[in-house]
């Protein structure tokens, strides 16, 4: 599987705020947030449910990656979508740090995801209590 997903019975931006802050709690972040609702309507003049990208990183992890190897930096940050399913529900699907792991095949970042694997699985029990 490449990401892991829970859904929140909140609307997309408290749900984002609710990450956020149980991101942070693990010294994790959102590093960049990208509205593809708004991008979809703008380009294409295509109605979209709320749909958000969002970078996911901690930079100490993301640091070991770049020393293992700075090409590696096209496989940060790590993945995360979140978008409603229904009014008032949003689901987010966070990528799994070991597809990076997989995809670069260097022990030192293998390692790094690992960290950022447990970092995660913090992060979703606290947002699925």
């Amino acid at each position: 599987m490449y990401a892991h997903t829970v859904e929140l019975a909140l609307p997309i931006d408290q749900a984002i705020a609710r990450l956020k802050s149980t991101l942070a709690e693990s010294r994790m972040g959102i590093v960049s947030d990208v509205d593809v609702q708004a991008i979809m309507k703008a380009k294409l003049d295509h109605d979209i449910p709320p749909y958000r990208l969002l970078g996911v990183c901690a930079p100490g992890i993301a640091r070991r990656v770049l020393e293992a190897d700075r090409d590696a930096g096209a496989l940060l940050p790590c993945g995360c979508c979140a978008y409603e399913i229904a009014p008032g529900v949003t689901r987010i699907a966070l990528q799994d740090p070991g597809v990076v792991a997989a995809s670069a095949g260097h022990p030192d970042i293998s390692s790094a995801m690992a960290e950022a694997q447990s970092h995660l699985a913090e992060v979703l029990a606290k947002l699925r209590a």
